[in-house]
């Protein structure tokens, strides 16, 4: 009997969802141990939180990896740094996050604390707080073992704008590094395919070299981070009906050539694949070389490049100059991408 018991305590069970007892002691030995913060300590259904001194932004996202960890990170960086950096690529400070768990019954306790221990270490480095969350706990074979969904809440500065209609011909597209390096890492750590490299995900929050960025550059006109879809998809989603039109240059395009290596026999193209730390921004032509110096300078824009500009013609389209110095129209993603099999 005490060995059952000892088990049960050991994963999670449906008790864990029942709001009971075991509901509470997961809240409080897991979630407020390492979450902990005044809006959060006192337990209430909301977190009531301070004013703000700007416009209210607001986001969410849902999480779902596998495997839950990888190279580079895990599914609680994930959500973490997933959730701070959609709010700061539209020019947002991200403060305050929720977190809500779907937990597949069986789940073990003790990963589910490292994710825990992840997911505050991610919100610390920052700077934001993990203010409220929630708890389900599904039958077994309900679930994949964890999905995580957490909200975002920042504030948007006074004076700061940004979007798709700031953007004008001649803006140049700046990459902070190299892309393809998460999907290539989720890739790899499925072993799916027999393939040895020392791929890392980029999964990271970026609000620390958007906002100095924001604070040195002029000229800024949109931020987008290149997540599912990777880069081709969100050039793409930065075109207006007829106004313009988009070209960028292979040679420009940092890719490390491991993850060349996986992709190339594999059938997949690098600039389709996800990244989770990675910003696409356009800049004004006169501000470019100085926001490139400003991204060098940051740990997570040393790789930085200029890759291509905003053109007159032609317009709604995605052109890439490819190294024989042809054109390619790259289109959104459709579907997924799958390995070459003939």
């Amino acid at each position: 009997m005490a060995s059952n018991i000892s088990i049960k305590k050991s994963i999670i069970t449906s008790a864990h969802g029942a709001g009971g007892k075991y509901s509470h002691d997961l809240i409080k030995q897991v979630f407020l141990k390492h979450f902990d913060n005044a809006p959060l300590r006192e337990l209430l259904d909301s977190a009531i939180l301070p004013e703000m001194p700007g416009r209210l932004v607001f986001t969410t996202d849902s999480h779902v990896v596998q495997p839950l960890f990888f190279p580079g990170g895990d599914i609680g960086k994930l959500a973490v740094s997933g959730t701070v950096n959609d709010l700061a690529v539209c020019g947002a400070k991200p403060l305050w996050l929720s977190c809500g768990m779907i937990i597949e019954e069986g789940f073990d306790l003790d990963i589910l604390e490292k994710i825990v221990i992840s997911m505050q270490a991610t919100a610390q480095s920052a700077g934001v707080q993990i203010v409220t969350g929630d708890t389900k706990v599904v039958a077994h074979g309900e679930a994949d073992g964890l999905f995580i969904n957490t909200a975002g809440i920042g504030y948007l500065p006074q004076g700061r704008h940004i979007g798709i209609s700031q953007i004008v011909a001649g803006d140049k597209i700046i990459l902070n590094g190299y892309i393809g390096d998460h999907a290539a890492a989720i890739i790899k750590a499925r072993q799916d395919f027999q393939i040895e490299s020392d791929i890392v995900s980029d999964c990271a929050p970026l609000n620390d070299l958007t906002e100095n960025l924001f604070e040195n550059i002029d000229g800024i006109r949109i931020m987008r981070d290149p997540t599912r879809g990777g880069l081709a998809t969100t050039l793409n989603e930065f075109l207006d009906g007829d106004r313009f039109g988009v070209r960028i240059y292979q040679d420009a395009i940092p890719i490390q050539e491991a993850v060349r290596g996986l992709c190339e026999p594999l059938g997949f193209d690098p600039l389709y694949l996800a990244n989770e730390g990675k910003i696409v921004v356009v800049v004004a032509e006169e501000s470019a070389n100085d926001a490139l110096r400003w991204m060098h300078s940051h740990p997570l824009g040393r790789a930085a490049a200029i890759i291509g500009e905003v053109t007159t013609q032609p317009v709604g389209h995605v052109l890439l100059k490819t190294h024989l110095g042809t054109d390619r129209v790259l289109d959104m993603l459709i579907g997924e991408m799958l390995p070459r099999i003939c």
